[in-house]
């Protein structure tokens, strides 16, 4: 067991060792070594902030003070207030898989639910989902997050059996305690009403579960009994404590404590028991399974008291059930496509919530808090059940539950709009100014969404592993069979310009559209082209290739004419970009450069521009002509001045753990980035 910066090291009382005490303000936080304090500006005595060494005089590094929410930036040898902040988060959806239940948990204050994506915890307002957070600091996927009662801190566990409990009552999310309890996958966590016992099951290599002291790690009983992989657990929130769990032995568990000891297992199901849950009062817990079967148990002395349903509670698979605050009630979820709500008193149906035919639409998770009720499909959609209306959810959230490779954005009916497409070839819609969100109706691509843009006629033009390119209307938002081209082989990148031109690079190809049609390509061109840009005034285009050259051609009426330009990258090509007036041509490489050329000298060398980590795979100019940005896979964005390029804003960390992989302005001082970590963002930034 180690605590944040500790070592680990055996204790008397646990089995898995005690973390080690931390020095305030460093392993604590979470942060590493103590913080610089800089001078302090009016309205923020002894702010803190990092220390910036070896910065060139101009250089901007963003830095953050406490109190959260204000910036400041390092130029040259002093600290110079630069406003900067994130402005809004679309977070993803939950990461689901088919078959296994989705735990979506609860705020005990009723503000706020959360659930995982890959590295992930998202935090969401309940009443206005695009109000959100995300918590990155895991290594591993995470599985399960909880809520303590107290609502101070979360605990979250991964598929290395990690455990992090963090604090929420502040913008960093300062790190407790982190505990290996077991080695392998942490599949639920339950804690005991006074928030200081915490139980975590999962698929560990020497046992399946451990209960133990939030605060020392001090183990604090057992969890035996079962044979194979524990799938759930949960702790009366009332003394005498009892706990229960569900296996994949068919089986469940109850327990008696503290310290909590093996009472007997319950053997009423047929198949894996996915869920286990006490009522909020402790008087009862059910247990759903594989079979269908909801079962429900005195709270108390475990005895079985009534199968819901009869026979049957549903017909597919049960994934996970929640019970009302009054606990009076119970929300299942389940393989068979609906949700239910359950009178446990009389034993019988109070509403089912069809949620379609689709094999998407089964439903994996579930939540009742306060007057909401949440179900999660295997699509990741959020559905807002309404109790009053069954057939059809008060609202359904949407979004991405995996890897954003592009975006761009356009304004329609007076509104600015963002478009994202996804690794599983999901495009999603956003307003970026309420976030509400939507995905296109119809038949799409089947396959990850490489590129996208907007062309004169306002279509959205993608293209995609599927070997296609797409022409949707933005105005329908509807995918049409008319809309589409099938190329020869795979496309990488897309690039429109006036006059109905579409040009297209594939693999070892490039091809030139002409009013959605195919009227001439260049096979096997001598390199691999990798990415294309079309100049604003529509006769000229520049291809990036992976030999490290940008090549032009010139587009004379259906054919592409090579003018035998050749400008050298400092590196294979992973992105270029022409500004919005033409002037200026921006090329990133997999050196962790940009080059900047000037178009009307010729395409001579005019800046280079140094600062990544790693190599930079996206950039995107502004509309003031003046700035643009560039996004690499060290999770940083820079934003860069033309006419000062040692004027810089480094944006570090903007998606934590993974890598930005596509950025657009929405005006001169917003800028959106998506990442593989299926969120969206918006960042403000005043130059």
């Amino acid at each position: 067991m180690v605590k944040a910066g500790g070592e680990p090291h055996r204790d008397r009382a646990s089995g898995f060792g005690r973390p080690q005490r931390q020095r305030a303000g460093q392993a604590r936080a979470g942060l590493g070594a103590r913080p610089r304090t800089a001078p302090s500006a009016p309205g923020t005595p002894g702010a803190a902030f990092r220390a910036v060494p070896g910065l060139g005089l101009g250089e901007v590094r963003l830095e953050r003070s406490r109190p959260p929410g204000c910036w400041r930036a390092w130029r040259g040898n002093k600290w110079a207030r630069m406003p900067y902040e994130i402005k809004k988060v679309f977070a993803s959806l939950p990461q689901v898989e088919r078959g296994v239940s989705k735990i979506i948990g609860g705020d005990p204050k009723g503000n706020n639910f959360l659930y995982t994506n890959g590295k992930c915890v998202i935090l969401r307002n309940i009443d206005n989902p695009a109000i959100a957070d995300i918590y990155t600091e895991h290594a591993h996927q995470v599985v399960v997050a909880k809520y303590a009662p107290s609502g101070f801190y979360i605990a979250s566990g991964d598929v290395s059996g990690k455990l992090r409990i963090w604090d929420t009552t502040q913008k960093e999310h300062l790190l407790k305690y982190e505990y290996q309890p077991f080695a392998g996958k942490i599949k639920d966590i339950a804690w005991t009403e006074d928030s200081k016992r915490i139980a975590v099951v999962g698929e560990g290599r020497e046992k399946f579960g451990a209960v133990f002291l939030w605060d020392s790690g001090s183990s604090v009983g057992e969890i035996t009994g079962h044979n194979k992989v524990i799938n759930s657990v949960d702790i009366k929130q009332s003394r005498p404590y009892r706990l229960a769990t569900g296996s994949d032995d068919n089986c469940a568990a109850f327990f008696e404590g503290p310290p909590f000891k093996f009472k007997f297992t319950i053997g009423d199901h047929s198949r894996f028991v996915n869920c286990v849950r006490f009522s909020p009062d402790g008087n009862r817990f059910a247990t759903a399974s594989a079979d269908g079967q909801i079962y429900i148990y005195d709270g108390k002395t475990g005895e079985k008291v009534c199968a819901l349903g009869g026979n049957k509670a549903h017909d597919g698979g049960i994934y996970a059930i929640s019970w009302s605050p009054d606990s009076t009630h119970l929300l299942s979820a389940s393989g068979d496509k609906t949700s239910k709500i359950w009178d446990v008193n009389v034993n019988s149906v109070v509403s089912t919530f069809p949620m379609g035919s689709n094999v998407l639409d089964q439903q994996l998770g579930c939540l009742w808090q306060k007057d909401h009720l949440l179900s999660i499909s295997l699509s990741g959609y959020i559905n807002y059940l309404d109790k009053n209306n069954p057939s059809k959810p008060l609202r359904v959230i949407k979004g991405h539950s995996k890897s954003i490779q592009c975006l761009t954005v356009h304004r329609n009916g007076g509104k600015s709009y963002i478009y994202s497409g996804s690794h599983d070839g999901h495009i999603n819609y956003w307003d970026s100014e309420t976030g509400e969100n939507d995905s296109f109706s119809g038949k799409g691509h089947t396959n990850q969404v490489s590129r996208m843009t907007v062309d004169e006629s306002g279509q959205l033009v993608s293209c995609s592993m599927d070997d296609t390119v797409r022409y949707t209307n933005l105005m329908l938002r509807d995918y049409s069979g008319q809309g589409v081209v099938k190329l020869d082989v795979q496309p990488k990148c897309v690039a429109v310009g006036p006059g109905g031109y579409t040009v297209v690079v594939c693999i070892g190809q490039i091809v030139l559209l002409k009013d959605q049609r195919k009227c001439f390509s260049i096979d096997n061109p001598g390199y691999e082209p990798e990415v294309v840009a079309v100049h604003p005034g529509g006769d000229t285009v520049a291809v990036g290739g992976a030999d490290g050259n940008v090549r032009v051609y010139s587009i004379l009426g259906t054919t592409l004419k090579d003018e035998g330009k050749l400008l050298e990258a400092k590196g294979p090509v992973t992105d270029l970009a022409y500004s919005h007036d033409g002037a200026f041509l921006a090329v990133c490489d997999a050196s962790k450069v940009v080059t900047v050329f000037s178009v009307a000298d010729g395409y001579s060398e005019n800046n280079i521009f140094y600062g990544h980590h790693a190599k930079i795979v996206c950039l995107a100019w502004s509309p003031d002509n003046e700035h643009f940005a560039s996004g690499g896979m060290d999770m940083m964005v820079y934003v860069w001045t033309l006419s000062d390029p040692e004027t810089r804003v480094k944006i570090q960390d903007a998606h934590r753990l993974h890598h930005v992989s596509s950025l657009a302005w929405l005006d001169e001082h917003t800028l959106v980035t998506t990442s593989h970590d299926a969120s969206v963002k918006e960042w403000t930034i005043t130059y």
